[in-house]
């Protein structure tokens, strides 16, 4: 019986530890979809994807962080999702200005 329970609590353990965020693995592929569509259609220049990719990867660094302890908590979630917001609000933006490409 101890070596049941044992495994139990180590499979229940093991996982709580993996720590998914599915939603925001899906939204940052389809910002940097965005911003590689407005580099070829030339709505961005070549300054303004290399700010947007920095940022895109700003971001993945800071989920990375998050997931580190295998974890990702309501607080960092909604963290991700205020730097996800303002990476969308920054492409759009930069897609619809009036620059020319470089």
């Amino acid at each position: 019986m101890n070596k049941l329970m044992f495994a139990l609590v180590l499979g229940a353990s093991s996982a709580v530890a993996v720590a998914g965020t599915p939603v925001a693995d899906q939204r940052q592929q389809n910002q940097e979809e965005r911003i590689e569509q407005g580099e070829a259609s030339g709505e961005l220049t070549k300054r303004e994807e290399a700010r947007l990719d920095a940022q895109q990867d700003r971001i993945e660094n800071k989920e990375e962080r998050f997931k580190s302890d295998g974890v990702v908590t309501k607080s960092e979630r909604v963290r991700l999702q205020r730097s996800e917001n303002r990476a969308s609000r920054n492409i759009a933006r930069q897609k619809h200005d009036r620059q020319d490409r470089d």
